[in-house]
């Protein structure tokens, strides 16, 4: 199943099976037709929510594919709260494997449901890092949150997110 959704950050693509949501990713365009269901429809009314900031969390059903430690790393996003930021350094920390800073923001930047597993809440140490929908939809993202970026210096102790 398949639908496409116009939003502040740009054209969201989302695919589903019966019952579990597949991936949101971008889209430069609408390149096949539409066949929405349940699964997307549910989605698309829940970013909806979020982009207007009646919601900051999401209550959906996910597909994962990849390898276990793409899912491990996908498996914290979840856990990063809305309005906060976490590195790469401590995501890696939390996952056990302080040493694989690169591989958890490899781990990240395929993340299959962009913005529902919040990989933009995952920043350098000295700034946004990178983020699979360009720098600018990070930037709005962050900010919608309420999150203040400061490009020099990073970000302020208040927003910053340390797993227990």
């Amino acid at each position: 199943m398949l639908q496409y959704i116009e939003t502040p950050v740009g054209l969201l693509k989302l695919t589903a099976d019966q019952r579990k949501l597949r991936g949101v990713e971008i889209a430069v365009q609408r390149d096949e037709d539409e066949r929405p269901n349940f699964v997307t429809e549910q989605t698309a009314a829940q970013l909806e929510e979020y982009f207007s900031g009646k919601r900051t969390d999401f209550t959906l059903f996910f597909l994962f594919s990849g390898t276990e430690f793409e899912r491990l790393v996908w498996s914290k996003l979840s856990k990063i709260p809305y309005g906060r930021v976490v590195t790469y350094s401590e995501l890696a920390r939390a996952i056990g494997q302080p040493t694989a800073c690169r591989a958890v923001a490899n781990a990240v930047g395929r993340n299959p449901f962009l913005i529902l597993l919040p990989c933009h809440r995952v920043v350098s140490k000295n700034g946004l890092g990178g983020f699979s929908a360009g720098l600018d939809a990070k930037r709005y993202l962050l900010t919608h949150e309420g999150v203040e970026i400061s490009e020099n210096t990073g970000f302020s102790e208040k927003y910053l997110f340390t797993f227990s």
